[in-house]
C-alpha cells in the first residue's frame, strides 16, 4: 500500500512539474497574489477528479467516444492561441503587467473561468490523468486507491507550492523587463501547446 502511495505521488508530480498552460497561469496569478487560493484549489480538485475517473476505468468510456477527442483538441487549441495573443500583447505594451499586483484587477469569476478552461479544454490533461495514471494504477492490484491518493496529493502539493511560492520571486518581478519576459514565455508556451494540438 505504501509503495503504491509513493509511486502515485512521484508519478503524479513528474507529470505536472513541467511548465504548461495551467502552470504558467498559476505562476502569474501567484506573482500578482490574486485569487491564489481558489485557483490552486480548483486545479488540484480538477486533477483529483480526473485521477479518480482514470482509476475507476473511465478511460475505456472516453475511448468509445470518437467525436470527443477532436472537439476537445480544437477547442483547447483555439483557447490557448487566444490566450497566447493576449500574453504577447501584454509583453509588447508592458504597462499594467509591470507590477505583481498590477493596476488591472481581474475578477474571481474571470480568473476561475480561465483556470477551468486551461484545465478542462486541454486534451493532454486527460492523457496524463485519466489514461496514463488510470492504466498504471492497474499495476498496483488491490492498492489502486492508494496509488490514486498519492497522485492526488502530488497535485495539491505542487499547485499550492507554485501558487504561494511564486511570491518569493516578487523582488525579481519588481523589474519591468521581468514581467515582459514572463508574458513572452507564457505566450510561447501557450502557442507551442496550441499548435501541437492542431498538428496532432
Amino acid at each position: 500500500m505504501h509503495a503504491a502511495l509513493i509511486s502515485g505521488f512521484l508519478l503524479g508530480l513528474s507529470l505536472i512539474v513541467a511548465i504548461g498552460a495551467q502552470n504558467a497561469f498559476i505562476l502569474r496569478q501567484g506573482l500578482r497574489r490574486e485569487h491564489v487560493f481558489p485557483l490552486v484549489l480548483t486545479c488540484a480538485l480538477s486533477d483529483a477528479l480526473l485521477i479518480a475517473l482514470g482509476v475507476a476505468g473511465f478511460a475505456t468510456v472516453l475511448a468509445s467516444l470518437d467525436w470527443l477527442e477532436p472537439v476537445m483538441r480544437y477547442c483547447g487549441a483555439a483557447f490557448l492561441l487566444a490566450y497566447a495573443l493576449r500574453s504577447f500583447w501584454s509583453a509588447w505594451r508592458g504597462g499594467n503587467a509591470l507590477s505583481p499586483r498590477g493596476t488591472e484587477h481581474t475578477s474571481l469569476a474571470a480568473s476561475l473561468t480561465t483556470c477551468l478552461a486551461l484545465t478542462w479544454l486541454n486534451p493532454h490533461v486527460y492523457l496524463d490523468t485519466v489514461v496514463l495514471l488510470g492504466s498504471i494504477s492497474t499495476r498496483h492490484g488491490g492498492h489502486e486507491t492508494a496509488f490514486a491518493l498519492g497522485a492526488m496529493t502530488a497535485s495539491f502539493v505542487f499547485f499550492f507550492s507554485l501558487g504561494y511560492g511564486a511570491r518569493l520571486l516578487a523582488p525579481l518581478f519588481s523589474q519591468p523587463i521581468s514581467w515582459r519576459l514572463l508574458d513572452l514565455l507564457i505566450g510561447i508556451v501557450m502557442t507551442t501547446i496550441g499548435v501541437s494540438l492542431v498538428l496532432e
